[in-house]
């Protein structure tokens, strides 16, 4: 197959009707070549996905065709693992895409015509998203899980946690897919460094909340919408940092002017052929006669990097998230660099499925998504923080944060984009 993806020195991606292709196209190789060795490693051999119209499982919007921007009344899928593949069959008043018709209401009841299919596919164990660890795979409500269950009658017994299958089916990504990703982490990137120049940042007159509404308004007009507000926090000499539960953090507020030598840090992340991405970068606004950072804030910036690389390297299949946290956290104190670990799974979602790295407010393992283990073929933001003194600023600390998009493969990681390779600057105005 031959995938268009979003040209980063475009203005605008894809058109939407190209998208919904894309992504209709995704969806089919994704059954067909993903779905069945998922299925197979959670040893599930019934799916079942329900969901109402406004209130749809989080799952249920990755099987539904691209121009079904939400359930249509009532929507039960069912994916069936047999010798010959994944059947997918839809009990919907509706046609569901590449789903198989299972229902016509001139045949009786819906969850009768689920209670045939289930039937007929006489499955051993039958999956359904239910999870006390992973809410995107936690979107079975109760009324539904009722109804279901009063369905299904005998079978009902067979009904297990999908979690492991839910969770496989939203981090696993095809490689067109780690492609388009590739194109739309240049894209995000290329507006963040729109947001650290004078084409948004003024000094002396531009806030931080003023940047934070510039990156959401230019994502917005560039038809790739933010998935989160985006964040926008300031450093600077004689200002610093506060603790936050034992967590020192920026403390120059949101409505102050941003100055020349302030340390400027843009976290955003936008959507597109749905899937999301979630960069920040980082820069220096100089002071009148200045053409470089402060040393201090270089060598800050160089501590980064290097547990930046630290951390991808200690990012390896087969490892669990909290396994890869202690690792990189072991590298970085034996070279003395204090840092702190939070990466995270990215995708359908940008604080996607998958084993979680560490939070940035505790860096102790994490039961749960800390404890799962990594697979190939997935895609991650790998986000992190060193801190650091300035010299320049009188000893006072900083905390630098990074984050890139990068894919797990067999023999590591690779980095999604370009990288921020250097600390940038915002000449005075």
């Amino acid at each position: 197959m031959t995938l268009v993806v979003p040209d980063p020195t475009r203005t605008v991606p894809l058109p939407l009707r190209q998208q919904a292709d894309v992504r209709d196209r995704w969806l089919t190789q994704r059954l067909l070549d993903v779905l069945p060795g998922l299925m197979d490693r959670a040893g599930i051999d019934l799916w079942i996905v329900t969901g109402r119209e406004n209130n749809e499982d989080p799952v249920l919007a990755t099987l539904l065709p691209a121009a079904w921007l939400s359930a249509r009344r009532r929507v039960v899928l069912l994916l069936h693992r047999s010798d010959d593949g994944v059947t997918p069959v839809a009990v919907s008043r509706y046609p569901v895409g590449q789903f198989l018709s299972g229902w016509s209401p001139e045949d009786g009841g819906q969850w009768d015509a689920v209670r045939r299919v289930v039937e007929q596919a006489a499955p051993r164990r039958i999956g359904v998203d239910v999870s006390a660890s992973c809410a995107p795979a936690d979107g079975l409500t109760v009324s539904e899980h009722r109804a279901l269950t009063a369905a299904l009658g005998p079978w009902a017994q067979r009904l297990v946690p999908a979690e492991e299958l839910a969770v496989g089916w939203l981090e696993t990504r095809l490689p067109e897919e780690v492609a388009a990703l590739d194109a739309l982490n240049r894209l995000t990137a290329r507006v963040l460094r729109q947001s650290l120049s004078p084409a948004a940042l003024t000094p002396g007159v531009t806030t931080a909340a003023d940047l934070a509404w510039w990156l959401h308004q230019r994502l917005a007009d560039l038809g790739v919408p933010p998935w989160f507000h985006p964040g926008v926090t300031a450093q600077r000499a004689g200002v610093p940092l506060r603790d936050d539960g034992g967590v020192p953090l920026p403390a120059v507020p949101q409505d102050a002017v941003l100055q020349p030598g302030d340390l400027v840090t843009c976290d955003a992340g936008l959507v597109s052929l749905g899937l999301a991405t979630d960069l920040q970068r980082s820069g220096y606004l100089l002071r009148p006669g200045e053409t470089a950072p402060p040393p201090g804030l270089q060598a800050a910036w160089t501590a980064g990097t290097r547990v930046r690389a630290l951390t991808a390297e200690a990012l390896v299949p087969g490892r669990t998230g909290n396994e890869v946290l202690a690792a990189a956290r072991a590298a970085a104190d034996a070279e003395g660099l204090a840092a702190e670990v939070y990466s995270h799974p990215v995708g359908v979602h940008g604080h996607g499925a998958g084993p979680v790295i560490g939070r940035w407010d505790d860096q102790a393992p994490l039961p749960g998504a800390g404890e799962r283990v990594l697979h190939a073929g997935t895609v991650y933001a790998l986000e992190l923080a060193v801190r650091a003194t300035v010299p320049e600023w009188g000893g006072q600390g900083v905390r630098l944060a990074l984050e890139e998009g990068v894919v797990l493969t067999p023999s590591g990681t690779s980095f999604l984009g370009s990288p921020q390779q250097e600390l940038w600057t915002v000449p005075a105005s």
